[in-house]
């Protein structure tokens, strides 16, 4: 039996496949339970729904806790599909069948889904990249704003000033939970014991890759977008490109790699390895993120803080 979840912010749409069936409950805590009830005795093979921006996180979690297996797909990957298979029309039923076949026919693997606290680590996090998107363009509003316009430039101020206390109070909130938790303290610990990763970089993983440390080298990278994607067609060899993935850890594992190259030795001789081979800077540096990326699964994989003899393998290129 294969199940396919259409989520949407009052109901769930439920497809099952090879029945058929086609069924409705509410998105709440009761409608969840009432699936988990459902099928308690007679799990399914697989449970598949998209991520749709925080309301799936209810079923989800019930029908984690529950030990079924479910997995959250990325929207793109659904529609990619049903457009495959020559599902152009897009209602809820017709969605939530196009999952349950994606479910029968990819098998995307279940991976264990973030807990509470991470979930409300990572909406923390996006709070703060949200604080500071208004916040830098109160600045350039300001800078764009003639000195004469005097009452303007107060609001402008003032809304900054606003600004400025509530990014604090949020990088506040973030530090007094991850100092709670002995986890992820002690991961924090681990992951900023490398050059080149900081507060704002560590923090960020925690809350948005949960999954770091219990996947393999070629696993993590796909799941953060920073393993070249092959673009070729018979004789024509294209470029390769990174992309998909958490494209919020890759901007800040970015600005990892490039602090890295001038303040952690081993990436910096990596990366002027591969540039002095021919490659193009910005492909080295690419591959310095993964590199990195790599190198903070293994160290949280085996808590072991970061030590350049000891992650020297790490660092030969592939």
């Amino acid at each position: 039996m294969f199940i396919g979840i259409d989520v949407a912010k009052d109901e769930l749409v439920v497809a099952v496949r090879p029945s058929g069936e086609v069924f409705t409950v509410a998105n709440t805590s009761k409608g969840a339970r009432g699936l988990v009830t459902r099928w308690g005795e007679t799990p399914p093979t697989l449970i598949v729904l998209e991520a749709t921006g925080g309301y799936e996180a209810v079923v989800a979690s019930a029908l984690a806790t529950a030990r079924l297996p479910v997995v959250v797909i990325n929207p793109r990957q659904a529609r990619d599909f049903a457009k495959a298979t020559g599902q152009l029309a897009k209602t809820d039923q017709i969605d939530a069948g196009v999952l349950a076949q994606f479910a029968e026919m990819v098998r995307p693997s279940v991976r264990a889904l973030p807990d509470e606290e991470t979930r409300q680590l990572d909406a923390l996090l996006s709070r703060r990249e949200q604080v500071l998107d208004m916040l830098q363009a109160e600045r350039q509003r300001l800078a764009q704003t003639r000195v004469s316009a005097k009452a303007v430039r107060q609001s402008v101020t003032q809304t900054i000033a606003f600004l400025e206390k509530q990014l604090g109070r949020t990088d506040d909130e973030i530090g007094t939970r991850i100092a709670a938790s002995p986890v992820w303290a002690a991961r924090d610990a681990l992951l900023q014991s490398v050059p080149g990763i900081g507060t704002v970089i560590a923090r960020t993983i925690l809350g948005a890759l949960p999954e770091l440390g219990q996947l393999t080298r070629q696993e993590i990278g796909k799941l953060v977008g920073v393993v070249p994607l092959n673009r070729d067609s018979g004789q024509h060899r294209g470029q390769r490109h990174i992309g998909g993935g958490r494209a919020h850890v890759r901007a800040k594992l970015y600005m990892g790699a490039l602090v890295a190259m001038r303040r952690n030795p081993r990436i910096k001789q990596f990366y002027q390895r591969l540039v002095a081979s021919g490659k193009a800077k910005k492909v080295a540096l690419v591959a310095c993120m993964h590199k990195l990326l790599t190198i903070l699964n293994q160290i949280v994989r085996t808590a072991t803080p970061w030590d350049a003899t000891h992650h020297m393998a790490v660092l030969q290129p592939a």
